[in-house]
């Protein structure tokens, strides 16, 4: 297992990434001073996105069944652990844009070879008065 997004895998039989880029931004507010630089305060943490790209080729496993099972993870709205193979937890994310380019298409209209990016936007655990209640 390379990486996983809830309950999806990525891994050589679904989609194997090449690449992940990880940004995390922290927010701090700015007063202006006269004569002197901008006075700034903490006030949290900011955005943090991370992106998997990749390439998957048909020879290999399908990896339309695999972008199409992320779309469908997407069109919920929920957020979905992420974790690395060696047991990290980066914290939930949603799925904000899955990009795929076909290549090297074949007669019946599959492409050889899929080279995909997923974007992924890191969201707050809901606190206990946020939750939704018990049913």
């Amino acid at each position: 297992m390379l990486m996983a997004l809830g309950m999806f895998i990525f891994d050589v039989s679904t989609l194997a990434h090449d690449e992940m880029q990880r940004k995390a931004q922290w927010t701090h507010a700015r007063s202006a001073r006269v004569g002197a630089r901008d006075a700034t305060q903490f006030v949290g943490p900011g955005e943090e996105t991370v992106g998997l790209s990749g390439t998957v080729y048909s020879e290999i496993t399908d990896g339309a069944v695999s972008i199409d099972v992320l779309r469908a993870m997407a069109s919920t709205g929920e957020a979905f652990p992420l974790l690395d193979g060696t047991g990290i937890v980066f914290g939930n994310f949603v799925i904000e844009a899955i990009d795929e380019r076909h290549a090297y298409v074949m007669a019946d209209g599959r492409a050889r070879r899929i080279d995909f990016g997923i974007d992924l936007l890191r969201v707050d655990d809901p606190s206990p008065d946020q939750a939704e209640p018990a049913s």
